[in-house]
Parts: structure tokens; C-alpha cells; sequence
């Protein structure tokens, strides 16, 4: 069984309250700048065995009636329709994602700011689009030789310019859909108009990697510096800390070169910096948590050699760049490992050379490893699937749990109603749920289908499928209609019109149509919104 190396319940208490330290030693204020993932931080918990993905929300809710979230998203992302690369959605739509998300485990969202403003026509009507729903919008503008120009951005036409965001709770948490958002600069501008109107506030960042008080060459945070290649982030000592304190400590480049803009920036707004370095700044607390060094080594090592075999599906997609691959390369010598050390990657690849097609390999919890090869009525992702499935449940491995006669129609409208070349079934189409709901396990294509882990793929999978159906709405779902109605299948299922226009009165052939379908076979074959709830 996988060895936990992590106390998660250990890290959600004394996390939290360290955290309530930092409010009470800034009189009872805080803007907290939340880096990384609130949710779904599957990252930290493949390095750190037992450190659950939903930890920092769990510990933001046990402060819930303290804190408020603050949503903080850039003009020029929402311009330029950045999109996430994990689930597939732009940064706009991850801002709703993210308000439905936190109301939902009651947490209160106090409002979105719009940094980077410049008269950015999506920007307003993101803008008109959340005060449509009943959530305050406030507007950050660009100041001219940021972060250099210290003078400027502390006065009134540097910070003064941004709109001064209402607050009513101790905690202010700072968070957004990605990186370059903009959120320093907004806990910042907070505290210089805070400071003009006499409250006392302060400023703290939560960053769960590096961890400050692991060992530089740490395989947890070398697979931070893997996780973070196509950023160019690197791991360093943080020598303001050093120089004060003699103490040894991680941070990363981009808060050390930022750390001395920082300090002048607080000394202009209160007279002084609460802080001597970047290490004072953060409050995490996970490196104290570990309870098994070895486990979270082993595991970081792991994610690392992932980490660089997803760099080059990457590569070979089109979405990287060698860089990446090579510094992943530079990073496993540093933690003494291989490809060799993978054994799901070695029992993909020895069935793809067996079967002379694209395998898949699973590890399960246990440590055992099955492997899914392709054949005419399935892909390797599929079979690897469904035999780890028939591992777990005790069945015999030549038991056919999907029938050829269940799978032969699908097959047909896959190719002949969507026009799909590929006619076999694979797992690599699921619904958004299904990689929140997958189990801890390494995965690994071998052959031509290189990838991601489970939940990744899962997600990004399931929310690409939609963007096609997104396009060409209207016409390209009756094009879609009339195709797959000729299927014989489908053809035989559907009732003469009289009996149709039973099913939703009032409604087109075409939607009612549709709503049949959905509704016989459990699926969405015509759906515009809803990714297929069957594995095409």
C-alpha cells in the first residue's frame, strides 16, 4: 500500500493558526496573497503522500466566519482569452468556477478586481457581466515603471488611482485563476489606502512550494522546479534571510529579486517593513507536517520523471518547447533518478514493443501494475482501464464485461454520426467528476499516447470536447441530428411524430429528438453543454 508521508490533519490546524498569529500581530487585518491551488491541488498531494487536494480550503474554512475572498483576475488575460491549461477554460469563466466554488462550501466571496486596466473592451464586459449577477467589481490600473518606480506607486497616482476595495472581514484572501494576475500588487495598493485611512493591516503570503525549511536540493521542492519548467522558476536560497537571522532557507528567484521593491514599498506607506525577507513573508507551514521523509522523497522523485514524460507529450503536441524537457532532464540527475525508475513507463513500453501498438499501464494503490494493449474494438487507455477495474473487483482477466454488441453501435455513431477516424473505444473522453473521483494511481502510455495522469487527462479531456460543440452551434448540432438519426439503432428507437411531440410538448423534432435519445440511452449524443457521459 502507498506509505503516507504526510499529517494532513496536523497541517489544517496548525496552519490555520499560525495564520490567525499573523492577523493578530497586524492588529487584527490581514490581506493574505494565496498562491498556487485552493482546489484540486493535486500536485501537493502526489509529493506529499496523505496532504489532501481540498487541505487549504478545508483550513480556510475552519476560518470561514473571519475570512473573505477577493478575486483578482488580469484585463490582458481576460483580453486575450487565456485559458487554463489543466482544465481547458479561460481565466473569466475560472473566476465564476471559482465564486460558485467557494459559496458552495460557504465561503464568502466579497468581490472581483480587474487589474492591469486600460480600457479593455472584454474587460467591460466582464465587468457589466458580474454586477449583472450581484458581485462588486473594482478596477486596478497600470502604473508606469512598476515595480521600479517606488516614488510613483506609492502616491496618489500610482495606488491612489486603483479603486479601494470594501472588506469587512480580519482575513482578506487574495486569490486568482493563475499566475501574473496581479495579486501582490493588489494586497499592496490595499495597504496603502488602508493606511491613508488610519487602519492598521498587514501583509502575508501563502505559497505551500518551496517549502522554506526543506533542503534546497530536496526532491519535494526539486519537483517543485519541475512542476514549474515552463516558468523558468528556480530554487534558491534566500540570502536577506541568511544575512539576518544566519538561518538557511528556500525561497524561489522571482520573491527574492521582488523582495527589495517590496521592503521600499512598505517603508514608503508605513515608515518601515514589517519584514527582513521573503522567507518572513510566508506563512506555510507544510514542512512541518512531514512525518515520512523517505515516503515524500520517493514520491517527488516520481513526479519529477511524470513530470518530464508529460514534457514531452507535450513536445510532441505542439504545446512545449525542448527547454523544458532538457531542465527536467537536469533536474532528475539532481535527484539521482531515471525514466528506469518509473515501472509503469517500462510496462507500458515493453507491451506497446510486444503488441507493436500503443499500450497503457496503471499502478494500483497496492503496487500492482496492469497494462491495457490496443485492439480492434478498443484503446490501450480503455483496456488498461477495464482490466485494472476487473483486478480490483476479483473477476477473471478473460471476462469481456462490455459485450461486442454494446460496443459496436457506439463505434458507429463515433465514426459514421461524429466523424471520428478513430473507431475504438477509449478512456481518455470522461466527465469532469471522474478525475476528482479517480484513485491515487500512476499512469503511463506507452507507444504513440504519451500522457498525463488520470484526473488531468480526465479534465482537460472532458472540457476540450466541448469546445467544437460550442462552435457552429445551431447548425452544426442539426448537421450532428441529421446524421445520427439515420444510425439503425437510433433510427428504430425514435417514435413516429405524433408520439415525438409527446415527449416535449411544444418543442422543435430536432429537441425533442434529442431529449429522447438522451433519455433511452443515457448519454448525450447531440448536446452542445454536457461532455458524452459514455467513453467514445
Amino acid at each position: 500500500m502507498k506509505k503516507i508521508g504526510f499529517d494532513n490533519d496536523k497541517y489544517i490546524a496548525t496552519q490555520s493558526a499560525h495564520i490567525k498569529e499573523r492577523i493578530a500581530h497586524f492588529g487584527g487585518k490581514l490581506y493574505l496573497e494565496f498562491g498556487g491551488k485552493l482546489f484540486d491541488d493535486y500536485h501537493a498531494s502526489r509529493v506529499l503522500p496523505g496532504f489532501a487536494p481540498d487541505s487549504k480550503v478545508r483550513m480556510l474554512c475552519q476560518m470561514k466566519d473571519d475570512a473573505e475572498i477577493v478575486i483578482v483576475i488580469s484585463a490582458g488575460d481576460i483580453e486575450k482569452n487565456k485559458v487554463r491549461s489543466d482544465l481547458g477554460i479561460t481565466y473569466d469563466v475560472d473566476v465564476l468556477r471559482l465564486i460558485d466554488a467557494f459559496r458552495g462550501i460557504g465561503l464568502y466571496v466579497g468581490s472581483v478586481v480587474i487589474t492591469q486596466y486600460a480600457g479593455q473592451a472584454a474587460a467591460d464586459a466582464f465587468k457589466k457581466r458580474l454586477t449583472a449577477l450581484g458581485m462588486p467589481v473594482y478596477m486596478h490600473y497600470p502604473i508606469a515603471g512598476y515595480p521600479g518606480n517606488v516614488p510613483l506607486i506609492v502616491s496618489d497616482e500610482g495606488y491612489g488611482r486603483n479603486e479601494y476595495i470594501e472588506t469587512t472581514r480580519p482575513l482578506v484572501v487574495i486569490t486568482a485563476p493563475g499566475p501574473g494576475s496581479g495579486k501582490m500588487a493588489t494586497c499592496l495598493s490595499q495597504l496603502y489606502h488602508e493606511h491613508k485611512r488610519g487602519v492598521t493591516a498587514g501583509y502575508a503570503k501563502f505559497e505551500t512550494f518551496p517549502i522554506w525549511n526543506l533542503p534546497l536540493k530536496h526532491p519535494v521542492n526539486l519537483a517543485y522546479e519541475a512542476a514549474t519548467a515552463d516558468l523558468n522558476d528556480v530554487n534558491m536560497i534566500d540570502p536577506f534571510h541568511l544575512e539576518t537571522y544566519g538561518v538557511t532557507t528556500v525561497n524561489y528567484n522571482r520573491d527574492v529579486e521582488i523582495f527589495p521593491v517590496v521592503s521600499a514599498i512598505f517603508e514608503q506607506i508605513a515608515g518601515e517593513s514589517p519584514y527582513h525577507s521573503p522567507t518572513d513573508m510566508g506563512v506555510n507551514m507544510a514542512g512541518n507536517c512531514i512525518i515520512d521523509d523517505d515516503a515524500c522523497r520517493e514520491a517527488s522523485c516520481q513526479e519529477i520523471i511524470r513530470r518530464y514524460y508529460q514534457a514531452l507529450c507535450d513536445v510532441r503536441m505542439g504545446l512545449g518547447d525542448e527547454s523544458s524537457v532538457r531542465k527536467l532532464e537536469l533536474l532528475m540527475n539532481q535527484a539521482g533518478v531515471s525514466t528506469a525508475d518509473r515501472p509503469v513507463a517500462a510496462a507500458a513500453l515493453n507491451r506497446a514493443e510486444e503488441t507493436g501498438a500503443p499500450a497503457a499501464a496503471i499502478e494500483l494503490p497496492d503496487g500492482t501494475i496492469v497494462t491495457g494493449k490496443t485492439t480492434a474494438l478498443l484503446g490501450s487507455s480503455a483496456a488498461a482501464l477495464l482490466t485494472a477495474l476487473k483486478t480490483l473487483a476479483g473477476l477473471p482477466h478473460d471476462l469481456h464485461v462490455l459485450p461486442q454488441l454494446i460496443i459496436e453501435p457506439i463505434q458507429k455513431l463515433k465514426i459514421e454520426g461524429l466523424g471520428n477516424p478513430q473507431d475504438q473505444l477509449s478512456g481518455r473522453q470522461e466527465p469532469p467528476s471522474a478525475h476528482r473521483r479517480s484513485a491515487d494511481c500512476a499512469v503511463h502510455f506507452g507507444g504513440d499516447q504519451p500522457g498525463r495522469g488520470a484526473r488531468a487527462r480526465a479534465a482537460s479531456q472532458a472540457f476540450r470536447l466541448r469546445g467544437p460543440f460550442l462552435r457552429h452551434a445551431r447548425a452544426g448540432r442539426y448537421r450532428r441530428f441529421q446524421k445520427a438519426r439515420h444510425e439503425p439503432h437510433l433510427r428504430a428507437a425514435l417514435p413516429d411524430q405524433k408520439a415525438l411531440s409527446q415527449v416535449n410538448p411544444g418543442a422543435s423534432r430536432f429537441f425533442a429528438a434529442r431529449l429522447f435519445l438522451s433519455q433511452k440511452f443515457n448519454f448525450y449524443p447531440l448536446s452542445p453543454c454536457i461532455p458524452y457521459r459514455i467513453m467514445l
